[in-house]
């Protein structure tokens, strides 16, 4: 059963009617920042980051989530004896459901007025961290970066209040495709700025998928 989630997005697009039915079926919703500040406006509970912490939000929002508190309520392997009991030792609750898009970091390169500080502040750190501790525990953790998996995910927490293992292991794949091509963008935008006599050790190119094939090199092959 899903009882706890973290919830923290730039990309606020549904994240209300998401968080208000997730509190309306008694998830309990932790949360960081603006979002927090969205959810509350909207009249939605929420627990404040700093008051699982015990750390107030620091360096101008760079460190938040970095927290053992965090990522031990959602790395910790819900059938192994051993981890539920340091949860319990360090009163740790655990997160079953993470709901995380990272910072704007394409959209602000775009920019033709963008410098390198402001790129370099669009680096998410903690949001990937998240993301990925939740997708390599997806047997016990839902996670969520698009805001179209919103759907599928509630409707089986209405039917089931839990998700199915294949949806979650779908999800964790999607957040180490996501999480690849942020660091790809990273990467070759930094690159970019090297000196022209040097070249990057290594070239990672990413490219979104905009159109599925009909099918393969024949009629009767699937796409490759």
């Amino acid at each position: 059963m899903i009882k706890r989630a973290i919830i923290s997005v730039s990309d606020k697009t549904g994240i209300v009617p998401l968080a208000r039915e997730l509190s309306d079926l008694g998830i309990e919703i932790v949360s960081t920042g603006g979002t927090a500040r969205q959810l509350n406006e909207a009249g939605i509970p929420v627990i404040p980051i700093d008051q699982v912490t015990g750390y107030p939000e620091c360096l101008d929002g760079r460190v938040k989530t970095l927290h053992p508190r965090i990522h031990g309520g959602i790395l910790a392997m819900r059938d192994h004896p051993d981890h539920m009991q340091t949860l319990r030792e360090l009163e740790i609750t655990p997160i079953d459901l993470v709901v995380i898009n990272l910072y704007p970091f394409r959209e602000t390169v775009q920019k033709t007025d963008a410098t390198l500080a402001d790129c370099i502040e669009n680096i998410d750190i903690g949001g990937p961290g998240m993301l990925r501790a939740a997708a390599k525990n997806y047997r016990d953790v839902t996670v969520m970066t698009d805001p179209a998996d919103y759907e599928p995910v509630l409707s089986q927490l209405r039917e089931n209040g839990q998700t199915t293992e294949s949806l979650r292991f779908e999800l964790a794949c999607k957040v180490f495709e996501h999480t690849a091509a942020y660091d790809a963008l990273i990467a070759g935008y930094l690159a970019a700025k090297l000196p022209q006599e040097r070249s990057p050790a290594k070239l990672t190119l990413t490219y979104d998928l905009i159109s599925p094939l009909r099918y393969g090199e024949n009629p009767h092959q699937k796409l490759s």
